[in-house]
């Protein structure tokens, strides 16, 4: 029988084949340290309209109670950091992570993979893959995993990749051998660049983000109207955001993924400021099949632009 620490190597092995940043092996326990801070973030209500967020705060916490039996935790990375950006500067702005194929998708279809080995090769076992779809929370176990530390923008950074990654869970109802939890420290400093970046003060202090101010909370999250008392202030952005994490010095160290899904579609980078703006559902359907953006949807997209295009930030067509 192969020992454990074998087992572990294989499976870290094939996760770096699967082109994932980083695997970790950590036995499934409860969040202790991050039980206070997320909920005196709920109680204040900064989730604003996502109330999923305030259901099931003790599967969030500990694993065991969101899967039966679950023992471990494999956490993984996934770089989406691209080669290129949107080529019209005047253009609605599209975060980073929206460019492919919906992360949720690619990632998923990774752990399920990572799982099937894990049945194959090591041992007949039931797993769950988590990817920022169910009550689990990515961060805090990425934190103690030894991943990255939570920086003033609420955002993992790794010392070795800077934040823009994507995190996933594979929880397994086997023992495994755990990697000792490690404490990264913080390595924010003083520096305040995303606070003072942030164009709608949604960092309130640190590592405590109002969901409500923030651009992406408004621009994918809200199902209603945008915030009027925001309007001005979105910095053209459309879906998503990126800024804290565009001005964070740590992403000087982020190097392009080569994932073929996270590779945008044909002439999405090259749309200018009146294509966006003249966007007709048959090209919405086209460029963002399978796209994070589906989220929003047509008319949510097209209520965003509406919203930017009347800024004055040199948003009008």
């Amino acid at each position: 029988m192969q020992n454990l620490f074998e087992i572990s190597g294989k499976i870290k092995s094939k996760a770096r084949e699967l082109g994932l940043l980083d695997c970790v092996i950590l036995p499934a326990d409860f969040l202790a340290e991050e039980q206070a801070h997320f909920q005196n973030w709920l109680v204040q209500g900064m989730h604003g309209e996502m109330g999923y967020m305030a259901r099931n705060v003790e599967k969030r916490l500990d694993p065991r109670e969101l899967y039966e039996n679950a023992k471990t935790v494999i956490v993984v990375l996934q770089n989406y950091f691209p080669s290129e950006t949107q080529n019209d500067s005047t253009a609605p702005i599209l975060s980073k992570y929206a460019y492919g194929t919906d992360y949720h998708f690619v990632l998923k279809d990774k752990l399920k993979l990572l799982l099937s080995f894990i049945q194959t090769e090591i041992e007949d076992c039931n797993g769950r893959p988590f990817v920022d779809s169910a009550p689990v929370l990515e961060r805090a176990w990425a934190k103690r995993a030894g991943l990255g530390w939570v920086g003033k923008s609420s955002i993992l950074i790794s010392v070795e990749h800077g934040s823009f990654f994507f995190i996933g869970e594979l929880v397994l109802d086997i023992e495994l051998y755990f990697d000792k939890p490690k404490l990264v420290r913080d390595h924010c400093g003083n520096c305040t660049k995303c606070i003072d970046a942030c164009p709608t003060k949604a960092i309130i202090a640190n590592r405590v983000v109002d969901a409500r101010r923030c651009i992406s909370y408004q621009t994918i999250e809200v199902k209603g109207e945008l915030d009027e008392t925001l309007k001005g202030q979105f910095e053209n952005r459309v879906f998503g955001c990126d800024i804290c994490q565009d001005v964070c010095p740590w992403n000087l160290k982020s190097k392009p993924h080569d994932e073929t899904d996270f590779k945008p579609k044909n002439g999405l980078l090259d749309l200018k400021n009146s294509d966006w703006h003249a966007i007709e559902k048959p090209l919405f359907n086209e460029l963002f099949k399978k796209s994070a953006v589906k989220r929003t949807g047509f008319e949510g997209l097209k209520r965003n632009l509406k919203f930017i295009q009347t800024t004055g930030n040199d948003e009008k067509v």
